[in-house]
Parts: structure tokens; C-alpha cells; sequence
């Protein structure tokens, strides 16, 4: 069986586990094939911490999750010397931040010092204590959570903190259908436990698996049509004056980057081995989401990120 229909065996049997929620298992999947990492946003009790538990199970890596409130320390993420006395030295302790996979469960709630120690981990795979730096382990990801219904006692995460982001995810309740069977399977494992993962992926897999996804073809067109989509968040005006007006500032050389990894991504964990604007729009609004700021008079007539994306897609042409 060749890595790549082995994540798409992957895909199915998450999303079988992950019931409703399919479009947060593929962009679980597609950041980790993109080597970045993940803010999902959506209420309590949507399987945002059963998603990448899920994940972690079929992955030989371990996993760690920290709470984020606001008495947290940076020490408490990263890790912290201490004194041995038996040795008369001290000894770093290495953090939850050294595991494969780590969930930071609603990272706004901790303070603005918390959060640059994990986003400074997350940019530059090291940390730094005193004069010794640790390197992260190769396979790294991170899976930031924010609750957008409780706002009190809540440190919101600037917005250059949040361009560290591959992916800014919004999440919503299920289908009828979807709860059904999720009401369901939580019997099922309440009798019988959680079976256990069938698939099992190695570092070497996730590394072999970035490689091929780094090897995918992307046509001249279709990378003009990439690279107008992000210069239109920056300069609208040629496109729609209303929409220059709603813009206050576009996506980052950063946002291009990442909307080219995940474009690719998408592209092979689908099966095939070319990107097609399709990949691209599909991509453009969890990439781009959080790496555009509205202006005043867009937030007063109730405009979200996301319709101004709706609208830049609309308006830009697919050149042949």
C-alpha cells in the first residue's frame, strides 16, 4: 500500500471517530503534512481535544496537553532548571513543549508572556534557557484551542502571534444526522472502551509523506492565481473599491507560503498529484482568515474575515 493511500485510510478512520467534523480532520491531517500548526476555534464539547487524541493514536509520538489559565508560566510550557543537590548543578527539566504532539487548550486564557514562550517554541523548533538551547523533537505540532463564546478573563492573541499559525480552523455543531451517531459510538465505547488504532505511522511516514506532498505539481496558472489571491488582500482596490475599503491590512509573504503548502497538501491527500485552483480556494480561508485585519467600517457593518475572502474569491480570475 503506497504512504498516500495510507493517509487516506487514515482520513476515513479519523473522520469515523471524529464524527461531524470532517473538515477538522482534513486540516489536521493537511498541517501535519505541511509541517505547521493549528488554532481551531468552536465552542466547548465539539472534539476539538478528541480530534488530535485521535490523531496521536495513530501516530508513534507522544502527546501532551496543557490547560492554559491565566496563573501559568512560561516555565510551565517550556520547561525549567532545577537544582540537584546531590550533583551540585542544575539540571534543565524539559517541558510538555518536547512532546510530538501538543494541544494547548484554550491558549488565550493564559497571559501574553505564556503565550510568546509557546508561539517562540512553535516559530523557531527550539527553546532557550539561560545559555543552552534544546532543540524541539523532529515531528512537531501544535494544536491551539480558543472558546469564541466566554471572553472575560481572556488574553486575545495579537495578531502577529496568530500569523505563527498555518491555520486558523472554525468549527461548528453537527448535522441531526451526525449527532445521531455520535450519541451512538459514545455507547459503544462506554460498553466496549475505545478500539484500539489499526494504523500506525512512524516519524519517518510524516517525513516521507512531506516530501512527496513538497514534489507535487503546481501549473504557472494555477500559482499566478495563488499569488493574485494574496496580493489582493493587500490591494483591493482594482478588484472592488468597497473592498479596499473593508481591508486594512492583507496577508504576510508568511500566508503566501503557508497557502502554497496547504494547497499541496490537500492536492495529495486527496490522491492526486497536482494542485488545482480548487485547492486553493478551498485552503484560501483557513490560511488567510486570521493573517487579514478589517478595517473600522467593515467590523460596523458586521463583516467578518471571512466575507471579505468570500468576496476577493469571487472577484479574482482564474487565468488560464
Amino acid at each position: 500500500m503506497s504512504l498516500q493511500q495510507t493517509f487516506g485510510d487514515l482520513k476515513t478512520q479519523l473522520s469515523q471517530r471524529i464524527i461531524g467534523q470532517e473538515a477538522l480532520v482534513e486540516r489536521l491531517l493537511v498541517a501535519l503534512l505541511a509541517d505547521g500548526h493549528l488554532l481551531v476555534e468552536g465552542a466547548p464539547g465539539l472534539a476539538k481535544t478528541t480530534a488530535i487524541k485521535a490523531l496521536a493514536d495513530h501516530l508513534e509520538g507522544d502527546f501532551h496537553r496543557i490547560q492554559f489559565t491565566p496563573d501559568l508560566l512560561p516555565s510551565d510550557v517550556t520547561g525549567s532548571e532545577i537544582y540537584r543537590a546531590e550533583t551540585g548543578h542544575f539540571e534543565f527539566q524539559r517541558g510538555p513543549v518536547f512532546h510530538n504532539l501538543l494541544l494547548a487548550d484554550e491558549i488565550n486564557r493564559a497571559p501574553a508572556k505564556v503565550q510568546s514562550a509557546l508561539l517562540e517554541a512553535m516559530a523557531e523548533r527550539q527553546v532557550s534557557v539561560g545559555q543552552k538551547t534544546f532543540p524541539l523533537p523532529g515531528l512537531f505540532m501544535v494544536m491551539a484551542t480558543q472558546n469564541p463564546i466566554e471572553q472575560e478573563g481572556t488574553y486575545p492573541l495579537p495578531e502577529a502571534q496568530l500569523d505563527r499559525f498555518l491555520m486558523h480552523v472554525m468549527i461548528d455543531y453537527p448535522s441531526a444526522e451526525a449527532e445521531k451517531r455520535i450519541l451512538h459510538l459514545a455507547r459503544d465505547d462506554y460498553r466496549h472502551g475505545v478500539p484500539k488504532a489499526d494504523i500506525r505511522l512512524t516519524e519517518e511516514d510524516v517525513m516521507s509523506a512531506r516530501r512527496a506532498v513538497a514534489d507535487i505539481y503546481m501549473s504557472e496558472p494555477v500559482e499566478q492565481y495563488l499569488l493574485a489571491l494574496i496580493l489582493a488582500t493587500r490591494d483591493a482596490a482594482t478588484l472592488d473599491p468597497e473592498l479596499a475599503q473593508w481591508t486594512a491590512f492583507g496577508a504576510s509573504p508568511r500566508g503566501t507560503i503557508a497557502l502554497d503548502r496547504c494547497a499541496r497538501a490537500l492536492a495529495w491527500l486527496d490522491g492526486r498529484d497536482y494542485v488545482t485552483p480548487d485547492d486553493v480556494r478551498t485552503m484560501a480561508f483557513d490560511v488567510l482568515r486570521h493573517r487579514i485585519l478589517l478595517t473600522f467600517e467593515a467590523e460596523a457593518e458586521g463583516l467578518t474575515a471571512d466575507d471579505v475572502l468570500q468576496r476577493l474569491i469571487e472577484r479574482v480570475p482564474v487565468t488560464a
